[in-house]
């Protein structure tokens, strides 16, 4: 089904799109209401920067520092080895000296001639590299990407997430990843599993094909409403459109409703509402959430229509750069791996996480795309085939904890592919059951 464009009178919030054909940036066009922007991200090979030395020492490194430490600012100004001086910008290394002249230094001397006006002003501060950040320092407002519309539980869970927040919407999962890249976004919280619909297999895929990294983990509960024009009664219903989670998890309910009516998915759950709003649709309800009523002026027709009221939606955070792992506080790891010679590699990797009393909380198999099939040499040569898979676990431990470097590094000697997506705080929020606004 082709996805549902919102109307170009909804002027809530820009909606960012992004052409997925080409494989280069092209020109940004900024309208009253929109962002229209013509790009993509395409990674044809399997080679990850963020993948594991070809060394133990070398592992045992990345492990134990993920993110790069900011250049000390009390370096001396003047350069040190010629040509040979690297200056660093966001903890990259560069070739390109930035060749700071120390402010304080020049103020405060008067001699030479120098203006006796200025004489009394405070010495300046040098700049550091914090100043040539784009990013917003902490406290600033960020600029969010999420999937849907406004009214999303996804636009919730980035307010939970970050709150006050500059939240920016987007059409597919897909371009919330790239306008993090292309730095239109500062983050991106997007859903990864389900109480009830279980994973989301999309953003498994589009975790191990972009290079972002997991900060951090919100959990929302989930309180879905059927929505219709006002005026609409049940019985004039034949169908119901909301995203194909939000169907699964209220399968139930309709049914114990009487209504015998058609489902069909949609791109979003807000989406739904703002399409039947905005071409009239009196046969056709949504399943979305009461703010979404309010936002697109729709009535609720039944109230809390999921069919288990613990249901919740775990979301994960997204960064250019990945934070500096703790152990003050709980923490969770991500990673993903495969092995060459299929999955029988497994139960060792397991192992290496029970071995050291590691909780694992999620392990999810998706397929691997560069090689779907593995031939089984046996009697009848070429006729035995396995599907490859790329593996996906969470577990509870952070990469400061030696054990989990301990674990990792014996993980490592077992596969031939292993990536850390991120280590991140735990969401320790208290657990409230969902229900009405």
């Amino acid at each position: 089904m082709k996805a549902i464009t919102p109307p170009s009178t909804n002027s809530l919030n820009p909606l960012i799109r992004f052409s997925v054909a080409t494989t280069r940036p092209s020109i940004v066009r900024v309208y009253p209401t929109r962002i229209s922007v013509q790009c993509a991200y395409r990674s044809e090979s399997m080679s990850f920067p963020n993948g594991v030395g070809s060394s133990r020492a070398d592992w045992q490194s990345s492990c134990a520092i993920l993110a790069s430490k900011v250049v000390n600012q009390e370096q001396p100004t003047e350069k040190a080895g010629g040509a040979d001086h690297v200056a660093a910008v966001n903890g990259h290394k560069t070739a390109i000296d930035l060749n700071l002249v120390p402010i304080e230094k020049v103020c405060g001397d008067n001699s030479g001639g120098s203006n006796n006006n200025n004489s009394n002003k405070p010495a300046s501060k040098p700049l550091t590299i914090t100043d040539l950040s784009p990013a917003p320092m902490h406290g600033a407002q960020l600029r969010v990407a999420y999937q849907g519309v406004p009214g999303a539980y996804s636009e919730a869970a980035a307010g939970k997430a970050y709150p006050n927040c500059e939240a920016i919407p987007c059409d597919q999962f897909e371009v919330a990843f790239q306008a993090v890249e292309l730095w239109i976004a500062d983050r991106a919280v997007l859903p990864i599993e389900n109480s009830l619909g279980g994973s989301i297999h999309r953003n498994y895929d589009l975790l191990l094909r972009h290079r972002l990294h997991i900060v951090g983990e919100v959990q929302l509960p989930v309180h879905h409403c059927l929505l219709a024009l006002p005026g609409v009664r049940k019985e004039y219903l034949t169908r119901v459109i909301s995203h194909p989670q939000a169907l699964a998890q209220c399968e139930l309910t309709l049914t114990k409703l009487g209504l015998n009516v058609a489902r069909e998915a949609v791109d979003d759950t807000a989406g739904a509402a703002e399409y039947v709003a905005a071409n009239n649709l009196r046969d056709t309800a949504a399943i979305a959430s009461a703010r979404a009523a309010d936002l697109y002026g729709m009535n609720i027709l039944a109230d809390g229509i999921q069919d288990d009221s613990s249901n919740v939606t775990r979301f994960v955070m997204l960064a250019r750069e990945p934070i500096i792992p703790r152990t003050d506080r709980p923490f969770k790891t991500s990673i993903v791996f495969a092995h060459d010679k299929g999955t029988s590699v497994l139960f060792k990797v397991l192992s290496a996480f029970a071995f050291r009393n590691i909780s694992l909380t999620k392990i999810e198999s998706r397929p691997h795309r560069n090689r779907p099939i593995r031939l089984v040499d046996d009697a009848n040569v070429g006729t035995a085939k396995h599907f490859e898979y790329m593996f996906y676990v969470d577990f509870e431990a952070s990469m400061a904890d030696v054990r989990a470097q301990n674990a990792l590094a014996e993980v490592q000697e077992f596969t031939s592919f292993l990536r850390v997506l991120g280590s991140y705080p735990m969401d320790m929020t208290p657990w409230c059951p969902s229900r009405g606004d």
